[in-house]
C-alpha cells in the first residue's frame, strides 16, 4: 500500500470518527421514555473514546504529509430508542471491520505503531459494539 491510499484510507476512517461523535451528541439528545437517563449518558460517554480516535487519525494523516478532513460521513436516521440503539451497533461493527483492514494496511505499509494504534482501536470499538449488544439483547420495545 502506498503513502497516498493509506493516507486517503485513513481519512474514511476520520469521517466516519466525526460522525460516531455527531452520532453519539444527536442520540443523546434523542432518546425517550423510561430509560431516556441512562441511554442519554450511555452515548454521551462514548464521544470521548471517538474524540480521542479522531484526533489519533488527524494526528497521523499530518504526520504522513496528508490534509485531514472536516467532512463527517452520513448519520443513520433512527426514530426509536432502539433504532438508535441498532444504528449505533452497525456504525461500531463497520468502525471494527474497517480498523481491522486499516491494521493490515499499515503493517504492510511498514508502519508497525499504526498497526498497533489501529488494533487497540479495534479493542475499543469492539467493546463498545458488544455494549450495544447487551443492552439490545432483551430489548421488548
Amino acid at each position: 500500500m502506498d503513502k497516498n491510499t493509506l493516507i486517503q484510507k485513513l481519512n474514511e476512517d476520520l469521517s466516519n470518527e466525526l460522525a460516531a461523535i455527531i452520532q453519539y451528541i444527536v442520540y443523546a439528545a434523542k432518546v425517550t421514555g423510561p430509560y431516556r437517563p441512562q441511554l442519554a449518558e450511555f452515548f454521551l460517554q462514548e464521544v470521548p473514546d471517538e474524540q480521542t480516535h479522531a484526533q489519533f487519525l488527524a494526528n497521523k494523516i499530518v504526520a504522513l504529509g496528508g490534509t485531514p478532513t472536516t467532512v463527517p460521513a452520513k448519520v443513520a436516521e433512527a426514530g426509536s430508542n432502539k433504532a438508535l440503539l441498532e444504528a449505533v451497533l452497525t456504525a461500531e461493527r463497520a468502525a471494527v471491520q474497517g480498523y481491522k483492514e486499516r491494521a493490515k494496511q499499515a503493517e504492510e505499509f511498514g508502519d508497525k505503531g499504526l498497526a498497533v494504534q489501529l488494533e487497540d482501536m479495534v479493542r475499543d470499538e469492539t467493546g463498545h459494539a458488544e455494549e450495544v449488544e447487551r443492552i439490545l439483547r432483551d430489548w421488548n420495545m
